[in-house]
């Protein structure tokens, strides 16, 4: 583990939407900054992932100055979205959660409505530090996430994918593979690891700043989506079906929560604490 490194950093302004490749990041104890602050919800008031819409796969959300959006799509005009004023909020459920959000203007909910052909709405995370606590039975007093699927930051190792995508050329279905690192949606990817070493971690520490590491990421189906074409395929959830079925869950990638705040960079050394 001596010649872990931060490989690449990743945030997703809206969630569902494609990601943005970061050479620094500051981390908030809720997640990377700007990441998964905003998302869609339908008519009532569900959150829209790429579980239901495959399209927002390719999707872009630009972060500006002053957190505000730039959106844009393939065929589809470019738009501003500013950050809401905090003048009311309304009730976003996700997965099961009530989470209290502030609409964006109406431009933005046109704009996605187009896109999709569908009626929904996004939403932004006014207030991260209260909004939405943590599973308790995985938190702390206090600790907050984004609109992230359950944890503020989801971490994976090029060994596990190089491990996983050879698999995946073992099995029935190895024209699908390899499969990109992207499928994945992490926030932190690291390099000069071994295959699946991260299971065996409770802390580390990236650069100046340490973490949690709360248990593996259970799989969904928006793996088996290419993030560049919207296309379904069967893997990687065969594969992880077969290898890496724990308690009932396909599991790649390790949930960290933050245990202080910092700024992270490409190249920070990694460090196993326990």
């Amino acid at each position: 583990m001596g010649n872990a490194v931060l490989h690449s950093i990743h945030v997703h302004p809206v969630k569902a939407f494609r990601s943005t490749t970061l050479q620094e990041s500051e981390v908030e104890p809720w997640g990377l900054a700007g990441d998964r602050r905003w998302v869609l919800i339908d008519d009532g008031g569900k959150v829209v992932t790429q579980r239901e819409q495959p399209r927002l796969a390719p999707a872009a959300a630009e972060t500006l100055s002053g957190g505000g959006l730039r959106l844009s799509a393939d065929g589809h005009e470019s738009v501003t979205v500013p950050v809401p004023e905090p003048v009311g909020t309304t009730t976003v459920e996700i997965f099961g959660e009530k989470v209290e959000a502030v609409l964006a203007d109406t431009a933005a909910h046109a704009w996605a409505s187009a896109y999709l052909g569908t009626d929904v709405r996004l939403v932004h995370l006014d207030d991260p530090a209260v909004r939405r606590p943590l599973d308790p039975d995985f938190a702390l007093p206090g600790e907050t996430v984004s609109f992230a699927d359950g944890f503020p930051l989801l971490l994976t190792t090029l060994g596990s994918l190089d491990a996983l995508n050879s698999l995946i050329a073992q099995g029935d279905r190895a024209e699908e593979g390899p499969l990109p690192m992207n499928r994945f949606r992490p926030n932190l990817v690291l390099s000069g690891t071994g295959a699946w070493a991260e299971d065996a971690w409770s802390r580390i520490a990236i650069g100046e700043v340490t973490f949690r590491v709360a248990g593996p990421c259970g799989r969904c189906v928006v793996t088996t989506t290419d993030q560049d074409t919207a296309r379904h395929g069967k893997e990687p959830l065969r594969t992880l079906a077969r290898h890496r079925r724990f308690g009932g869950k396909l599991m790649f990638g390790q949930n960290l929560v933050p245990e202080n705040r910092g700024s992270l960079r490409v190249g920070d050394p990694v460090t196993v604490l326990a």
